[in-house]
């Protein structure tokens, strides 16, 4: 992943659909993906009752576990949809970081048994059949994957969502594994080496555990309420301070859940205003915020200035 270009704070966020618009975009993308992912099982499953190739073999694991994970995405999008309750003060956007979690641990197991797989059929090595049958679903199942991955990336810069981004992350991988995959049927068929078709499927699984991982800390990173990134915090602080009767912010939190980010703030004002203006003030910033967040869950509490605080974080950081 590449870091990103140097931008003003206020252009580095960009916004985003929220709402009824957004879970719609989100449902719909789910149902594709399951959709894809029932297709390329039953192409997979050919190809490797044709050729026997490990690294099919590897592949239609793999694509059996998208389809539990894509399942579990279906649901997570539109329970994390649902409005806030009484039991959910702050809505059901975390059940997304539960489904990525649920997409990390199957994609972990599947790197695990097709590793161990493709270690023994490098010392047991065998013939692979029918390569052209399988060259030819693995070349139809990269088509497949690769539009599946073009309308999730077309959906992520309409909302944020992290399940259909684990989604997207573990397809975009499939695609570069079926690359390897390709390599593995046609060295095992056409160049008569089936061990360059283990080394194949061993590739394949190391691919999808370091996948795994990075999923992993995506999801753990917002279930252990992480921060938002260092460009919303600028953001969030170019929006209230742009106001000249705020004299200053302390006590920043935010945190993410779903598509939205938490937000939570004490700032200075002029202890001479009257309550309806320090409200009115205060109205107006998280109005600023929700228009560099959209969606943004803004509480802002007022102090009045030059009053003495004790952060509960280190001064250094940035709500000092």
């Amino acid at each position: 992943m590449t870091s990103p270009a140097e931008t003003p704070p206020d252009a580095a966020v960009k916004p985003a659909l929220t709402g009824p618009d957004a879970a719609a975009i989100t449902r719909r993308i789910t149902r594709l993906s399951v959709g894809v992912a029932v297709v390329l099982i039953a192409l997979k499953a050919f190809a490797l009752g044709a050729s026997g190739s490990v690294s099919v073999l590897a592949s239609l694991t793999d694509s059996a576990l998208d389809l539990a994970a894509s399942l579990a995405t279906f649901f997570a999008v539109r329970w994390a949809a649902a409005p806030a309750d009484a039991e959910h003060r702050h809505g059901h956007g975390k059940g997304e970081s539960m489904a990525a979690l649920v997409q990390a641990g199957l994609i972990f197991a599947s790197a695990v048994f097709v590793g161990w797989e493709a270690i023994h059929r490098m010392f047991d090595p065998r013939p692979v059949a029918a390569g052209g049958w399988a060259v030819g679903v693995i070349i139809l199942s990269m088509i497949l994957t690769a539009g599946l991955v073009w309308f999730q990336t077309r959906a992520l810069k309409q909302v944020k969502s992290l399940a259909v981004a684990g989604d997207r992350a573990h397809y975009a991988a499939d695609l570069a594994a079926a690359v390897v995959v390709l390599i593995g049927v046609i060295s095992g068929s056409w160049l008569r080496a089936p061990g360059l078709d283990a080394a194949a499927g061993l590739v394949v699984a190391v691919w999808l555990a370091w996948g795994a991982v990075g999923l992993l800390k995506t999801a753990s990173d917002e279930l252990l309420d992480r921060s938002a990134s260092n460009d919303e915090i600028a953001a969030i602080s170019q929006a209230v301070l742009s106001d000249a009767r705020i004299r200053g912010l302390h006590r920043l939190r935010t945190r993410t859940s779903g598509g939205a980010v938490m937000i939570q703030m004490h700032v200075d004002l002029d202890g001479g205003l009257t309550l309806t203006e320090a409200h009115r003030i205060v109205d107006d910033a998280e109005n600023r915020i929700r228009q560099a967040l959209p969606g943004a869950d803004v509480l802002i509490h007022a102090d009045p200035s030059g009053t003495p605080h004790e952060p509960p974080w280190p001064a250094s950081g940035p709500w000092g």
